[in-house]
């Protein structure tokens, strides 16, 4: 299992982060330009506060450049304490399991942000090192480019 963890703050309340963090919209202003998410229509108009928890909640197709599919997230929201916490263990086309924990921590000044991702290759690409490795560099890559996005949308902070 690979695992990745970044961390940021921003200088924002922990309240105003997470209504931000838990919508359709900001989700994918943190993926965008390069990425955007579908969501699944059961969902629409839904933020991560109002899903059931350990319900499978449908198929969300990650999207290169807004258009392209290149993966597919069968969502799963298993735990959740809302206006600080989300851990969503799902599947999707690269990794077998896939788990995202956000974390958001009032600080002095704002909000630590603290994402952990766990997955696991599924095929050749967890077979094959090299695979594998790139898997990791675009995962770490695109939490990287999130949290720059977040820091956009919210200011800098030390």
């Amino acid at each position: 299992m690979e695992e990745i963890e970044i961390a940021s703050r921003v200088p924002a309340r922990p309240d105003a982060v997470w209504e931000r963090v838990v919508t359709p919209e900001g989700i994918n202003h943190e993926l965008r330009p390069w990425l955007r998410m579908t969501i699944p229509r059961s969902l629409s108009g839904a933020t991560v506060d109002d899903v059931p928890v350990g319900v499978p909640l449908g198929r969300s197709w990650i999207l290169l450049l807004g258009v392209i599919p290149i993966d597919f997230d069968d969502l799963l929201i298993s735990e959740l304490e809302p206006g600080r916490r989300f851990l969503e263990t799902s599947s999707t086309m690269s990794a077998s399991r896939w788990e995202h924990e956000r974390t958001l921590t009032g600080t002095d000044d704002g909000t630590e942000i603290r994402d952990r991702i766990r997955f696991e290759p599924r095929g050749v690409v967890g077979r094959i090192s090299l695979a594998r490795r790139l898997l990791y560099s675009v995962v770490e890559a695109t939490f990287r480019h999130r949290h720059r996005r977040l820091a956009l949308y919210f200011g800098t902070s030390s």
